[in-house]
């Protein structure tokens, strides 16, 4: 029921974006709904974001949020909201920042449904919250086809992967964190049977470094299929990296990986 439910509610909702086109900013709206009307002071010096001016797959935009601490600041970066204003779902995803990890750079990928603007919103350990914001011209990522049939996703769910980069900084790691799962938005039609593929995608992601929060992630339908996140942080004694996620069928992944072989 809740799958169907999510379905029904992202059809609608992808039905009002497309109608989009001529209607007001839709930002002070998701200012007040996202962030209760809190001020947002537009810069760039706790965080940036980086995307391409004009997506060459709409399903596969790649994005880049950075992590800055001025010298002498006192405050740290304890939160990212990545959002994209003319998605179905606007919110694609808040990363929550370990203490200790100083996590300085997270890539992703995810999809865009319209011309849009793109803010990744940082709180502040003080609650104040800075916004950087690009703009994306690209249309119909939400309700691309997946790749791979439902019965190929089905057969590789859930599994993970560790890469890691190797020029990373002494004392810091350079990793990317790959998770097969087809991130079914709802938007999409199957293209045998025109049906609509139920919503199935990963809401919860979080990466430790032994019992160290890293980062983690409250996702939704933006970000695209098999989700991956390369990010760099500081490394600690851990002698083992652990990724746990979840879905919204309430299925359960897990994985780990010894560091001081690197992973597989």
């Amino acid at each position: 029921m809740k799958r169907v439910l999510a379905s029904l509610l992202f059809a609608t909702m992808a039905t009002a974006a497309a109608a989009q086109s001529t209607a007001p900013d839709p930002w002070p709206d998701l200012q007040k709904q996202l962030f209760k009307g809190r001020p947002i002071l537009e810069d760039a010096t706790f965080a940036s974001l980086e995307a391409p001016p004009r997506a060459e797959d709409a399903a596969l935009v790649p994005v880049s949020m950075s992590v800055h601490t001025p010298a002498g600041e006192a405050r740290r970066v304890v939160k990212l909201s990545l959002v994209i204003d003319e998605n179905p779902v606007p919110l694609a995803g808040e990363f929550a920042l370990g203490a200790n990890s100083d996590v300085t750079r997270i890539e992703t990928r995810v999809r865009v449904d319209a011309y849009t603007n793109m803010r990744l919103i940082a709180e502040l350990s003080d609650g104040t919250l800075h916004m950087a914001k690009t703009y994306i011209k690209a249309a119909g990522g939400c309700s691309a086809p997946a790749t791979k049939s439902l019965d190929e996703a089905n057969a590789e769910l859930g599994k993970m992967k560790l890469r890691v980069i190797d020029d990373a900084a002494k004392g810091r790691g350079d990793f990317v964190v790959m998770l097969r799962h087809p991130n079914n938005s709802g938007l999409q039609m199957d293209q045998i049977t025109r049906l609509y593929t139920m919503a199935r995608y990963v809401d919860h992601l979080a990466i430790y470094q032994g019992d160290a929060l890293v980062f983690s992630v409250e996702g939704g339908i933006s970000i695209s299929e098999d989700p991956n996140f390369r990010f760099d942080f500081a490394r600690n004694a851990a002698k083992t990296l652990r990724v746990e996620a979840s879905d919204i069928d309430n299925t359960h992944f897990r994985a780990d990986w010894p560091l001081d072989r690197g992973g597989s």
